[in-house]
């Protein structure tokens, strides 16, 4: 009985496994389809940059080349006039600020998901521009350090022409203007470092902290129900 009763257990981690990858898939394929769109409808990854990060990012997860050709596919047929980008705002409890990223095929079902949460988990709702004045663009690349050191790489950066870099365990967080992102990228790849991601995110102007834990907490698990929604592939905030 206890090797069936482990086999059940492999067999029920394996399906939220999946689960998850699937979800994973899903989110990147909607990216992929809105990059395409952004790009004035060009499916050519070598003549949109964006579409080729979403690529990068699809193949960092290991996702199917059939899967990546299917959202080019869909973005480049009529049906994908229907999928649009959307972006929320609003407040976490403690005055937490808030940018949702979703894209979806049913705005109105989406929004109604999303504002469900919000009102669950008492958070305030905001209309447009009510928190995005508090963050601005930047390009973000996430780079492994592997045998090179934190100077090594400070060096190549600076020289990439980068703006500001950060140390994260084995890995780099290297930030750059929008429009740099690409050259930056390019650079640091021939320079031998390896690359995890590279997008252009919403960064926080200001920070702030919450030392309160049962209300840290709150704040994590709401933003993870937002990201765990379907139509939701990026969740930013102001939260240290």
């Amino acid at each position: 009985m206890s090797g069936h009763s482990k086999w059940s257990t492999i067999k029920r981690q394996k399906s939220a496994q999946d689960a998850k990858r699937g979800a994973i898939f899903t989110k990147i394929a909607n990216s992929i389809t809105i990059a395409v769109k952004q790009g004035g409808g060009i499916g050519d990854p070598s003549q949109n940059f964006r579409l080729r990060l979403a690529i990068d990012n699809a193949r960092a997860v290991n996702m199917p080349k059939e899967n990546i050709e299917r959202a080019i596919k869909r973005a480049l047929e009529k049906d994908a006039s229907t999928f649009e980008e959307i972006t929320y705002e609003g407040f976490a409890p403690g005055g937490i600020s808030v940018i949702v990223e979703a894209a979806s095929d049913n705005t109105t079902r989406t929004t109604a998901e999303v504002k469900s949460l919000f009102n669950k988990s008492g958070a305030s709702f905001g209309h447009p521009g009510s928190v995005s004045y508090q963050f601005k663009q930047a390009g973000r690349i996430i780079a492994q350090k592997e045998t090179k050191t934190f100077d090594d790489i400070f060096s190549i950066a600076v020289e990439a022409g980068a703006e500001d870099i950060e140390e994260a365990g084995d890995e780099v967080f290297i930030y750059t203007l929008p429009d740099n992102l690409q050259s930056v990228k390019n650079f640091i790849e021939k320079a031998g470092l390896v690359i995890e991601e590279a997008e252009i995110i919403r960064e926080p102007v200001t920070i702030i902290s919450i030392t309160d834990k049962g209300q840290k907490e709150k704040i994590e698990d709401f933003i993870s129900s937002l990201e765990n929604l379907d139509d939701v592939h990026k969740v930013y905030t102001n939260l240290e």
